[in-house]
């Protein structure tokens, strides 16, 4: 799985993705520009000890993702989409892509593959959920249809 921030503005939001993604064994890839430096220590800090199990790439625009990925299973994440984001179809190639905290994902983008948008249901009143929280429901449901690979699913009881 990947999961991709475009443009990604807060350090803790990253961060936490960051560590979502070293435990699930995704890649993360960070869209620039970004309003941070990923040397940061709110991003350091959120992320813990994960950074080093990290698989982490980084693009120098949104065109050059997209050029990359080409013929990628691309899922934009987007308030703007009426399909929920679980009755999509999740492979272990599948790409989550996100939007920044302020802007989501370029209207333009989301129009023009409309068929590739899901969206987190919420109260009408309610604009979206937190990044990493988003991420973070999107990645597991993804994971959850795949059978949860590579990941612990029970562990013995703590005495």
């Amino acid at each position: 799985m990947h999961v991709v921030l475009v443009h990604p503005e807060i350090p803790q939001n990253t961060g936490n993705v960051a560590r979502t993604c070293a435990a699930t064994g995704a890649s993360l890839h960070l869209v620039h520009p970004i309003g941070f430096s990923i040397d940061e220590r709110a991003v350091r800090r959120a992320g813990l000890d994960y950074w080093d199990t990290l698989d982490l790439i980084e693009h120098p625009s949104l065109d050059a993702f997209l050029d990359a990925y080409t013929d990628a299973d691309l899922v934009l994440l987007t308030s703007r989409s009426a399909r929920p984001y679980d009755r999509v179809s999740y492979s272990p190639d599948t790409v989550l892509v996100f939007g920044s905290e302020t802007a989501g994902l370029p209207a333009s983008l989301t129009r023009d593959r409309a068929g590739q948008t899901a969206r987190i249901p919420t109260r009408a009143d309610a604009r979206c959920l937190n990044l990493s929280n988003s991420v973070a429901v999107v990645l597991y449901e993804a994971l959850r249809q795949l059978g949860f690979p590579g990941q612990e699913i029970a562990r013995p009881p703590v005495r």
